[in-house]
C-alpha cells in the first residue's frame, strides 16, 4: 500500500472505481427514496438482513432457499445448517458493532468470528487469528496463497490503524478493501468468508452510504456467483492498480445488486405481498 497519509484515498482515483462510487450511490438513493421507506424502513432492514444472510451461506456452500432460511430455528443439525445458522448470527451482530469498529476492528473481527462459530468445539481457536501450522477451511479460497501466521498479524494490525485513522476515500472503496483484505488473509481457521462479508456490511453502514442497512451487498455478490468473487479476489489478491480497481467494481456491483433486492422488497410490501 502507498506510504500516504491515506492511502484508502488513491484507490479512489483507479481506472472505473469513480463511475462505480456513483453508480452504486444512485442506486442506493433509488431505495432509499421509495415511499415504503418513509415508514417501513426497519421491515425492509430486516428483510435485507435476512437475505443478506442467506447470499453469505451460500457463497460459504450452504446455498438454501430463502423460505427455508426463513421457517428453519434449528442450525446445528449438519454443516450445511450450522453455516447458515453462522451467517445468520455474524450478518445480525454486524449492525450492533459500529461504535466499537471505529475504535477497535479488531475487537469486532473477534466478536464477529465468535458468534460466528456459536458453540463449536475447538474453542480455543475461536475469535482470535490463527497460529503458526493451523489450517484453515474456507470454500472460496482455491489457489489463493495463503499468508503465514506472522503476515497475517501484521496486515491484520495494518488494516485496523487505517481504519481507526480514517480516510477521505469513499464507503465503497473502504468496504471492498476491508473484504479483500480478510478474505486474503483468512485469518481465522473457519467462518473467514461470513466474517469478511459481515464486515463489509459495517463499513457500508458506518461510510453513510447505506445507513439502515437496506442494501444486501451479499446478495450482490452471491448473484454474481463464486468463480466471479474468487476472480475478483484474485485481481485484489494481485495488488496490481487493474486487480484492485476489478475488485472494487465487483464490490460496487454487488451493492448495486442489493439495492436492486430491495427495492424489489419495497414494492412487495407496498403491493401487500410481503
Amino acid at each position: 500500500m502507498s506510504t500516504t497519509a491515506d492511502p484508502l484515498a488513491a484507490l479512489g482515483a483507479l481506472p472505473g472505481v469513480a463511475d462505480s462510487v456513483e453508480s452504486v450511490r444512485k442506486a442506493v438513493d433509488r431505495v432509499y427514496g421509495h415511499r415504503v421507506m418513509r415508514r417501513r424502513s426497519s421491515e425492509v432492514t430486516a428483510e435485507a438482513v435476512l437475505r443478506g444472510a442467506r447470499a453469505s451461506a451460500a457463497l460459504g456452500g450452504a446455498d438454501w432457499p430463502l423460505e427455508e432460511v426463513r421457517r428453519r430455528s434449528d442450525f446445528g443439525a449438519d454443516a450445511e445448517a450450522r453455516t447458515v445458522g453462522a451467517a445468520l448470527r455474524a450478518t445480525a451482530e454486524a449492525g450492533q458493532l459500529l461504535d466499537v469498529w471505529r475504535q477497535s476492528p479488531l475487537r469486532v473481527l473477534a466478536r464477529l468470528h465468535l458468534v460466528a462459530a456459536g458453540g463449536e468445539a475447538d474453542g480455543e481457536r475461536v475469535g482470535r487469528p490463527r497460529l503458526a501450522g493451523e489450517p484453515v477451511e474456507e470454500p472460496l479460497s482455491s489457489g489463493l496463497a495463503l499468508p503465514d501466521a506472522a503476515e497475517v498479524s501484521a496486515r491484520l494490525d495494518a488494516l485496523a490503524q487505517l481504519v481507526v485513522a480514517g480516510t477521505s476515500a469513499p464507503a465503497l472503496v473502504v468496504a471492498a478493501v476491508v473484504h479483500g483484505e480478510l478474505m486474503a488473509l483468512r485469518p481465522f481457521g473457519a467462518y473467514n468468508g461470513l466474517v469478511a462479508r459481515a464486515a463489509e456490511r459495517i463499513v457500508l453502514i458506518g461510510g453513510g452510504l447505506d445507513p439502515k442497512s437496506v442494501c444486501p451487498s451479499e446478495v450482490g455478490h452471491a448473484e454474481q456467483g463464486a468463480d466471479a468473487y474468487v476472480e475478483a479476489l484474485r485481481g485484489y489478491v494481485s495488488g496490481t492498480p487493474e486487480g484492485v480497481a476489478e475488485w472494487i467494481g465487483h464490490c460496487g456491483r454487488a451493492v448495486g445488486l442489493g439495492a436492486r433486492e430491495s427495492t424489489a422488497v419495497c414494492e412487495a410490501l407496498q403491493r401487500g405481498a410481503a
